[in-house]
């Protein structure tokens, strides 16, 4: 099994904006004084500088357009309802937003057979939806494919049902516990574990500190180390600067980069720089209009494709 892949499918926006339907909780979300069509060029260019990004170290990035026949301000991140297996499963997943659920498109399934990817089988949760229990893709799964293992933090987005049921699906091994961070005071849900949380193929970027259960941060702890993982710790606040939203990737000569946000890279200190560099080179790029209004950042933009090609 492979952990990392050098295939990336992104989304191209057409109606970026703040989504009203997302915003309830997710709380990295600002509002921005501008109107939504300069929002949407914005996130267009540093959409297009991030991809450029990513080309010239040789990661393989496949553009698809978001149409304009739905309102889908946060297709963007499509990493949320499918994902691609190296057994060439697909799998598409359910969505906690109305219309977040107008982002999944058969039409993408063709483009990448068209490009020689194989595509055996598709699993399909989203009947979930009307039982209104949710999970969204690799945002709330973080998969340790090597080890067999699924971690997720719990929340109105990750339906503990689900995460079992994925599990069986897919011979997985569950490591489930809650994350949460400070609103207002108050201890509540981290959206998608991958906001506090990226896994590598030898390390570990996580947030312990939002695992408030001394159990179950134990038992997250126990699991990355029993693997090999090294761990590499962030604060709270490093988080909101979507530090723990990175995805290790392949490059040219097989290289590995992890890729992040300029607004993650900058808030990291220089002792957990050198424990990232030591394995892998790091690719970032600034994504503050997509951050601030999407509550999102790299890792969220970027669904792997790990299909077998013909």
């Amino acid at each position: 099994m492979m952990q990392i892949t050098n295939t990336i499918l992104m989304i191209r926006p057409v109606n970026f904006r703040m989504n009203e339907q997302t915003a309830v909780n997710n709380y990295f979300m600002e509002e921005m004084d501008l109107k939504n069509q300069a929002i949407n060029a914005k996130a267009q260019s540093e959409f297009d500088v991030f991809v450029n990004a990513l080309r010239n170290k040789g990661v393989e990035v496949i553009v698809i357009d978001d149409t304009k026949e739905f309102d889908t301000p946060d297709s963007i991140f499509p990493n949320n309802w499918i994902s691609f297996h190296e057994n060439g499963t697909v799998v598409i997943y359910p969505m906690f937003a109305e219309n977040r659920r107008n982002e999944r498109r058969e039409d993408i399934l063709d483009i990448l057979e068209d490009k020689g990817f194989k595509i055996k089988d598709v699993v399909d949760y989203t009947s979930a939806e009307e039982q209104g229990v949710f999970l969204e893709g690799t945002g709330s799964i973080l998969m340790d494919r090597i080890n067999q293992k699924v971690y997720c933090a719990l929340s109105d987005r990750a339906h503990e049902d689900l995460i079992i049921e994925f599990c069986e699906d897919f011979d997985c091994f569950p490591v489930i516990f809650t994350a949460n961070q400070t609103v207002d005071g108050q201890r509540l849900p981290i959206y998608h574990t991958n906001v506090m949380m990226a896994m590598g193929e030898d390390f570990a970027v996580i947030c312990l500190d939002t695992i408030d259960d001394k159990k179950e941060r134990k038992n997250v702890v126990s699991h990355l180390k029993k693997d090999g993982k090294e761990l590499i710790r962030i604060t709270e606040a490093q988080m909101h600067q979507f530090a723990g939203n990175m995805l290790e990737v392949r490059g040219d000569d097989d290289k590995r980069f992890l890729v992040m946000s300029s607004a993650a890279y900058n808030s990291l200190d220089p002792k957990q720089l050198a424990q990232i560099e030591k394995r892998c080179e790091i690719i970032h790029s600034p994504l503050d209009t997509i951050e601030t209004c999407g509550g999102g950042s790299a890792r969220c933009m970027m669904a792997e494709v790990f299909l077998p090609k013909e």
